[in-house]
């Protein structure tokens, strides 16, 4: 079997630990179309629009469930998939090993019969007095942990994201189904400052999303911000090593039976170990063509 369809097994547990922290939800009196710029904006304009609230969730420690999660169904899953990379800032390495490993990986979680990977971030934590927000401002120039809920994509942007990747306007019309995830790995550890969190997307209500701008200097970007539900069911995997990914779903454009939006963030960990490195990260998202008309 090859190693990275070994599924990492978590122990049982009739009561999962779970971490009390604060997450940053939208607030549910902001109007209209919220915004974040990604570099500095026109003069007299502010970094972002809307309104955050922090609110105390409980978020669970997902190795400790009876069940794993699945992609399918919660909408995010850890694998044990050991990469080849020793070196994340060698943008070559990254690009001809890490990416055709993602692609390998995300085909086998989705059974597609094509895996087309379209970009990829490294991120920083700064120090830990240093408030999360959207993931601007870590130091020598590289994106911080992002603390706002979010999801990468939306019903409108997952189709502009096939036809970008795909080239092809003809080429996209033939796919029946095709979904986007996000492959996440921790560079640090295996004790993690910031860990990232995911919301079961069953627990999510299509009320909860809001359509947001994220303003990059040359076009503009549709994500999802979340509004605050008791209903949402929160999750993490603590100590994660370097040879663990987290795959999660964050467009599928199959309307009915599998997770199709899985809002994250990352979070402060409630008192971390001493002398716990600020936490470094990849994240890789990949297109998968699950269906064509041939």
């Amino acid at each position: 079997m090859h190693a990275l369809s070994h599924l990492v097994a978590a122990p049982a547990a009739t009561t999962p630990a779970a971490v009390a922290a604060d997450m940053s939800y939208l607030a549910a009196d902001t109007v209209g179309r919220p915004w974040s710029y990604t570099h500095t904006p026109p003069p007299g304009t502010p970094w972002e629009s809307g309104r955050y609230e922090s609110h105390a969730v409980a978020i669970t420690d997902a190795r400790g469930l009876l069940r794993p999660p699945s992609l399918a169904i919660e909408g995010f899953e850890l694998r044990h998939a050991p990469t080849a990379v020793r070196d994340f800032d060698d943008e070559a390495a990254v690009r001809h090993t890490y990416y055709p490993e993602a692609a390998a990986l995300a085909l086998q979680l989705t059974g597609g019969c094509e895996a087309h990977v379209f970009d990829h971030l490294v991120r920083r934590r700064d120090d830990r007095a240093t408030p999360l927000s959207f993931g601007r401002g870590a130091s020598a120039g590289r994106a911080a942990a992002n603390g706002r809920i979010h999801n990468d994509y939306t019903e409108a942007s997952g189709l502009l994201r096939l036809e970008r990747v795909l080239g092809d306007g003809a080429l996209a019309r033939r796919v029946r189904r095709f979904s986007i995830v996000n492959v996440w790995r921790a560079l640090t550890g295996p004790e993690q400052d910031t860990p990232l969190a995911v919301c079961d997307a069953r627990t999510v209500g299509a009320a909860d999303l809001v359509e947001a701008e994220v303003r990059y200097p040359r076009r503009t970007g549709h994500i999802y911000l979340l509004r605050h539900s008791p209903r949402h069911r929160w999750y993490y995997y603590p100590r994660m090593a370097r040879d663990e990914a987290l795959v999660f779903k964050q467009y599928d454009s199959q309307l009915s039976g599998p997770a199709r939006f899985t809002p994250h963030a990352a979070f402060d960990l409630p008192h971390p170990p001493p002398g716990t490195p600020p936490r470094e990260s990849i994240e890789l998202r990949c297109l998968v063509i699950h269906d064509t008309d041939d």
